[in-house]
């Protein structure tokens, strides 16, 4: 194998791929990025046997067609720490060339035959869905997972298939985080049999793949994994297994409660300023409406105590809600600034709800002002 390649544009590629190689496994040889170049491509390919991913690179001259392994570290740190625009790469299948205008290294070579094949996207049935919408399911819903539970299934974001739109939850138990859009089912694609639930490292590898200059993707939900397909890449990972939360019985239904409209940004601001005087042991802030106004408090011991109130359009009796200040921030820092978004409150002891005129709805669960700690 003999190549040319702009050294930004393969840092690129590598840096997308090399974190799904293990840095610790039995299998020594998937600690290496898989380099596999003919006349018409080459694509860089890992794995950990869970999850993989297949990326094509650009800006490649041919001189050779073959393929190589490039172990992640070492190599990694050649094309980070180089300035040419372009290196070259060869291998005699003993060992690896790198060579830049005033440099060049040598690394050992092991047998590409010998690493696991990633696989490819063939499926004929598949939902098609905007870039942009992958990008904020992701964005809007990973942050609400719990990869350190017991209960296996929540360490992964569910997606649900419908004929014409595509739905996503993560929950950890205690707040849950929905976003759905439109999508395009090709082929009557429902997905598998069971529950679609992707694990988390797979749903950030896609928020790395995917980028703002690709349009549609198409996503593939099989019995036991799925397939994701970009204009560059392929990602392939198994899914969680287990049992899903009912999350549709988490939304509650009610007509007299209190809901308000609030732009991201200055309600963001006053989360921020009320959570300051919060500790690791005291997360609770305190929200108060009342008449045209909404009081963020916090009280901790050992720290001290905020204030901070919020001009609201609200006209009615004064309710209060204590939350955990890390779960309102987290939804809001997935907003632009100037989004509105609708607040829905019942009472000190109910489900606070947080919704968007773009598909995203985000539960809450209270804490008690007692059980606060």
């Amino acid at each position: 194998m003999k190549i040319t390649a702009n050294r930004e544009a393969l840092l690129a590629a590598f840096q997308t791929a090399a974190p799904v190689a293990p840095s610790r496994s039995p299998k020594e040889i998937l600690r290496n990025v898989k380099m596999t170049v003919t006349n018409e491509e080459t694509v860089l390919s890992a794995t950990d046997t869970e999850v993989g991913v297949r990326l094509s690179v650009p800006q490649i001259d041919v001189a050779a067609p073959g393929s190589v392994l490039l172990p992640v570290d070492k190599f990694g740190l050649i094309l980070r720490e180089s300035s040419v625009e372009q290196l070259a790469i060869e291998s005699d299948g003993n060992s690896i060339e790198v060579r830049g205008q005033h440099s060049r290294f040598k690394l050992p070579a092991q047998n590409p035959d010998e690493f696991p094949e990633v696989v490819s996207f063939y499926e004929q049935s598949y939902h098609e869905v905007p870039a942009r919408l992958i990008r904020e399911l992701v964005r809007r819903t990973l942050f609400a997972t719990d990869t350190q539970s017991s209960r296996y299934a929540l360490g992964g974001v569910l997606l649900e298939f419908e004929p014409e739109r595509i739905i996503g939850v993560g929950t950890d138990g205690r707040r849950l985080a929905k976003m759905e859009g439109p999508a395009v089912a090709h082929n009557d694609h429902k997905g598998g049999d069971g529950m679609t639930i992707v694990p988390s490292r797979a749903m950030q590898l896609i928020d790395r793949t995917v980028t703002e200059a690709d349009a549609e993707i198409a996503i593939c939900a099989r019995n036991n994994d799925i397939l994701v397909r970009t204009p560059r890449a392929t990602i392939y990972a198994r899914l969680v297994e287990g049992r899903f939360p009912r999350w549709r019985d988490v939304f509650p239904s009610r007509d007299n409660s209190l809901k308000i409209n609030l732009t991201v940004g200055p309600f963001y601001a006053a989360v921020r300023q009320a959570a300051i005087l919060t500790s690791d042991e005291s997360r609770g802030l305190d929200l108060s409406f009342t008449t045209g106004n909404l009081t963020l408090s916090a009280s901790a011991a050992e720290v001290g105590q905020s204030h901070v109130e919020l001009p609201i359009p609200y006209e009615g009796e004064q309710i209060d809600v204590t939350l955990d200040n890390r779960y309102v921030a987290d939804f809001l820092k997935v907003l632009d600034l100037e989004k509105m978004i609708v607040v829905d409150v019942l009472d000190n002891e109910s489900a606070v709800t947080f919704a968007t005129d773009d598909g995203y709805d985000y539960v809450v669960m209270p804490l008690s002002r007692e059980g606060r700690r």
